[in-house]
């Protein structure tokens, strides 16, 4: 299998730890590019500091907020990208309920309240059979803990101002896999199951006792399905 560049996009408060056992797991196939989105509080500026880091042709994986960024790439520069993932993500904007909780973080984290992500919130990320499992939970923590408060609301001011992405899945005409946890809280398996409906080159898989962590919750499984993926 000839070697390719593999763009990695990291989700909300989440670095480039997010998917290290996929970058080495794939390392004889891929040479894999992790930006730091957390700098930016753009959807567009996200997506512009990844084209100027990525080679003229990539492979694109958007997991969560990652792929809220490869929906901007895709409006930006479609023909750079020769494959797609898109994984635990939607292409819906917030509801006004959504919209409303991150603007009440953001207020909570302007007046010094950011603590990253506290054991309280596992629940909402991860299935239940992993919220003690600290080879998962600590990542989370850790990573959340590196981009602080400042990249945190960068970050969640990019998504709220994110747009609709529906109606480009339509468009979308290289080969995409669109993974999900069955027990995703965050973007629930309908979202994924729409994505997956509208985009005529896409498979959809759905990883079980998974929630929406899946690159950490299951990461053979999140591996051996962008192998398939990238042997397309």
């Amino acid at each position: 299998m000839p070697r390719t560049t593999l763009v990695l996009l990291p989700g909300l408060l989440n670095t480039r730890r997010v998917f290290e056992q996929q970058i080495e797991a794939l390392s004889d196939i891929a040479d894999c590019i992790v930006p730091e989105l957390w700098h930016h509080d753009t959807m567009g500026a996200m997506a512009e500091a990844t084209l100027a880091m990525a080679p003229p042709t990539f492979a694109l994986v958007g997991f969560s907020m990652g792929g809220y960024v490869a929906f901007e790439i895709l409006r930006r520069a479609a023909t750079r990208v020769e494959r797609l993932a898109l994984m635990d993500t939607q292409a819906a904007p917030d509801s006004a309920e959504s919209t409303k909780r991150r603007r009440a973080l953001l207020d909570q984290t302007k007046i010094g309240r950011f603590h990253g992500v506290q054991r309280t919130l596992l629940p909402q990320l991860v299935h239940p059979r992993h919220i003690d499992d600290a080879t998962i939970s600590q990542p989370i923590f850790d990573m959340a803990q590196e981009i602080g408060a400042e990249g945190f609301v960068s970050e969640q001011r990019a998504i709220i101002d994110r747009i609709d992405s529906r109606h480009m899945l339509v468009d979308i005409d290289v080969p995409t896999v669109v993974i999900v946890g069955r027990q995703d809280q965050v973007t629930p398996l309908p979202r994924s199951e729409e994505m997956a409906a509208d985009i005529a080159q896409s498979r959809l898989i759905v990883l079980e006792e998974c929630g929406h962590m899946s690159p950490l919750e299951k990461p053979a499984e999140v591996t051996t399905a962008l192998r398939r993926w990238l042997s397309q």
